[in-house]
């Protein structure tokens, strides 16, 4: 018993996505503007759907497996999900609330992408006023 609560605990401890510190400082930047996830301009949609990842995380890792598969894939999920399928249904604690989290992260991770090195994305932070100055900052166009 003692070594699943441990085992729980490590995969607990390990399985949520998180943002490199310039990652955090452009999502930041989008978020002064009113660019966020949420509230996006352009063409951008979020590519993971936290309630899904969510719910899925009921059955033995499938929420993890989703979000390693979808179309902002990462890999290190089908580990979390191999983790979350050895530990059913104990998993079950974990794995819903680390499902709706990564989600989140996944999708402000390519929020930034878009905008930051997305044609697409420039184009559509230009046509709404917006730009980055040389710094990386986010700037609204006086118009």
């Amino acid at each position: 018993m003692i070594k699943k609560l441990l085992l729980a605990g490590c995969c607990l401890l390990s399985a949520c996505t998180s943002l490199t510190y310039q990652e955090k400082t452009t999502l930041r930047e989008l978020q002064m503007q009113g660019i966020t996830v949420d509230t996006p301009v352009g063409g951008w949609s979020a590519p993971a759907s936290p309630a899904t990842a969510g719910l899925l995380n009921l059955l033995p890792g499938v929420g993890n497996f989703y979000l390693a598969s979808g179309n902002a894939a990462q890999s290190e999920h089908y580990l979390y999900g191999a983790l979350n399928l050895l530990t059913w249904p104990i998993s079950i604690l974990w794995g819903i609330p680390e499902g709706i989290i990564d989600a989140n992260r996944i999708n402000e991770r390519e929020l930034i992408y878009f905008y930051t090195f997305d044609e697409r994305g420039r184009m559509a932070l230009a046509d709404n006023g917006f730009k980055f100055n040389d710094r990386g900052r986010l700037l609204k166009v006086k118009q």
